[in-house]
């Protein structure tokens, strides 16, 4: 079990870090993905590193795609490659996670189509179905509504790939 988390310029720092430190607490191996570049610069203009460029990993030995939000969710939007391996992931019922504004990249796929999610307040049109819930889940689609929900967000992504113990194991450790 391998998790792909997708970076672009603009990204919202508290989301990816947040998620990234969650899921290697939980001892998930995560990598985290360029989606054009390994430098990064966030949205609040702290720069990143990545380990691979999208166009370096094979999707088919990763178990869920996470998308963090922020403005990078525009440069999502504009890849191509990026909403195929989105589909991809989602037709092999593998997990699909999206915070803050990029559910819209999810709902530009289709896949949001007939399901429920949440968005960053004010973006609902963007999503078939918006939920004003913190996280929502539905089948193998987990979204979160914005960077004060990252760890929640986090947390259930724990919970889907390793079980509700370990998910509280990490919950109580953070001091939840």
């Amino acid at each position: 079990m391998k998790v792909m988390v997708v970076l672009a310029d603009g990204f919202e720092e508290i989301e990816a870090c947040s998620i990234i430190d969650v899921l290697r607490r939980a001892e998930i191996p995560t990598t985290t993905v360029g989606l054009t570049s390994t430098v990064l610069e966030g949205a609040h203009n702290i720069k990143t590193i990545a380990d691979k460029k999208l166009y370096d990993v094979n999707p088919d030995e990763y178990s869920a795609i996470i998308l963090p939000g922020g403005n990078a969710y525009k440069v999502f939007l504009r890849s191509a490659a990026l909403k195929n391996i989105i589909k991809s992931f989602n037709e092999k019922g593998k997990l699909v996670c999206a915070i803050c504004a990029s559910p819209a990249v999810l709902a530009a796929t289709g896949i949001l189509d007939d399901k429920e999610a949440t968005i960053y307040p004010g973006m609902e049109k963007e999503i078939p179905k918006p939920r004003s819930a913190k996280v929502v889940q539905d089948g193998n689609i987990i979204t979160g509504q914005a960077a004060g929900a990252a760890i929640l967000f986090a947390l259930k992504i724990v919970e889907n790939l390793k079980g509700k113990n370990q998910a509280n194991i990490i919950r109580e450790r953070l001091v939840m």
